[in-house]
């Protein structure tokens, strides 16, 4: 097969995969645009923590932990996330070449918050974290303040 047809053929097979998952998790866009690994981490989340998904696009939270608290979901294959506003908890995840998620930070939203606050505000609106940073923060949680997986 020419490298043509092998792009276009690897295209339709992300399409027909990315249908596959919004139809799997309606609310959820999987689309290839950017809001496919934002997406991944949220019903990867979800499924890990039992974490009730809000419509996507909701406002500072995506969801609410089996406790009752509200969660913001962020994940990434880059080395940065981005954040506009301050959530109650955050968990961020990244996602490496093969799709394994690994936790980077899973606490209260205030110290990334408190992190970013203090700079200007960027004309995206968005403050970028590095994972690293993120890193550090998560080592200061404390295990009662975690949102804690599903059996």
């Amino acid at each position: 097969m020419e490298k043509s047809q092998e792009l276009t053929s690897i295209i339709n097979q992300l399409y027909e995969l990315t249908s596959r998952l919004e139809k799997m998790y309606p609310d959820r866009h999987f689309t290839p645009d950017g809001h496919l690994v934002g997406s991944i981490g949220e019903v990867c989340a979800a499924e890990r923590y039992g974490i009730s998904l809000f419509t996507a696009s909701y406002e500072t939270h995506d969801g609410v932990a089996p406790d009752g608290r509200l969660v913001q979901i962020k994940a990434t294959q880059r080395r940065a996330i981005g954040i506009s506003s301050e959530p109650d908890y955050l968990l961020v995840f990244s996602i490496d070449d093969k799709g394994q998620l690994t936790e980077v930070y899973n606490g209260p939203g205030r110290p990334v918050w408190q992190f970013v606050s203090g700079r200007k505000r960027p004309k995206t609106g968005q403050y970028q974290v590095s994972l690293a940073r993120l890193r550090r923060l998560n080592e200061r949680v404390l295990p009662e303040e975690r949102i804690r997986p599903v059996a």
